[in-house]
C-alpha cells in the first residue's frame, strides 16, 4: 500500500507544465536510515538546482518513517511510505509516479554520493547533449566487494549492448523525464540499473558519463550483501537480452 499526500492528484503527474520546466525531481528511495535520514535531506535540500524532492520510505522500521512523516508536505516536496519493503527498484517505479520536473535524477540514502554533484549531473541535459546522464565513480574510492561486482556487470552490459560505459551500478542517474516516460520498467529491487541501462541502450540512446565524488560506507555484511545484490542485478527475466 502506498500513502500519498492528499494535496497531489493522480492526473497531472506527467503532465508537461511550463511552471516544472527546468525542475528535477530528486528521487530518493529509503529503507531504515534513521540516523542519516536528516543529514541526507539538508544537502539535497542545499543544493544548488531547481529541484521537487520525491522521498519513498520503502517499508522503515527505525523510526526513518516517523522522521518523515513529520516532514511538511508540499508540491515540491512529495512523500510516499510503502507499508512494507518492496525493494529498490518498486520505491523508484512508485516516485516516477509523482515526479513532475523535466528531468528525474535518482539519490540514494546512505550519504555515499554528494548532492554537491548535481549540477554537473544535469549539465549535458540541460545542454541538450544527451538524455542520460551517469555519474562515474573513482575506482580507488570503491574497491571493495561491491566494487568487483559493479566492474563485472559493467562488462557484460558493454559486451551485450555494445556500449563503452564505466559505471553500470552508480547510483547516480539522470535522465529527461520524456525519455523514461517512454520505458516500462518491471524492476522491484537493485535490478533497476541494469534493467533500465539494457533498455536505454536497446533504444540507441547515448549515456554521457560525467565524473562524481563517492565516499564508500563500509560494513561487516558487504559479502553478504554483494551476493544478495549480484542475485537480483543478474536476474535478467524483466531485461531485454
Amino acid at each position: 500500500m502506498v500513502t500519498t499526500t492528499p494535496q497531489i492528484r493522480d492526473e497531472i503527474y506527467f503532465q508537461e507544465n511550463d511552471s516544472w520546466r527546468g525542475y528535477v525531481s530528486v528521487i530518493i528511495p529509503i529503507y531504515n536510515e534513521a540516523d542519516s535520514v536528516d543529514q541526507l535531506l539538508r544537502a539535497v535540500v542545499e543544493s544548488p538546482i531547481l529541484k521537487q524532492i520525491v522521498i519513498v520510505d520503502d517499508g522503515s522500521t527505525d523510526g526513518t518513517r516517523e522522521k518523515l512523516a513529520a516532514l511538511e508536505t508540499t508540491e515540491s516536496l512529495v512523500v510516499l511510505f510503502h507499508e512494507e519493503n518492496l525493494g529498490k527498484g518498486t520505491a523508484i517505479r512508485t516516485a516516477l509516479r509523482y515526479s513532475r520536473g523535466e528531468y528525474v535524477l535518482i539519490q540514494d540514502s546512505d550519504l555515499e554520493y554528494s548532492p554537491s554533484d548535481y549540477p554537473a549531473l544535469l549539465e549535458p541535459l540541460m545542454n541538450r547533449e544527451s538524455n542520460v546522464v551517469y555519474g562515474v565513480r573513482n575506482d580507488c574510492a570503491r574497491r571493495s566487494f561491491f566494487y568487483l561486482g559493479s566492474r563485472l556487470l559493467t562488462h557484460l552490459t558493454n559486451l551485450l549492448y555494445g556500449s563503452h560505459i564505466h559505471d553500470e551500478a552508480t547510483c547516480y542517474k539522470a535522465f529527461r523525464r520524456t525519455v523514461l516516460s517512454n520505458l516500462r520498467l518491471e524492476c522491484r529491487r537493485f535490478e533497476f540499473c541494469p534493467e533500465i541501462t539494457a533498455k536505454l541502450c536497446r533504444i540507441g540512446e547515448r549515456i554521457c558519463e560525467v565524473p562524481i565524488s563517492y565516499s564508500s560506507r563500509q560494513k561487516a555484511w558487504e559479502e553478504d550483501s554483494l551476493e544478495r545484490w549480484l542475485d537480483s542485478s543478474m536476474d535478467t527475466s524483466a531485461i531485454p537480452i
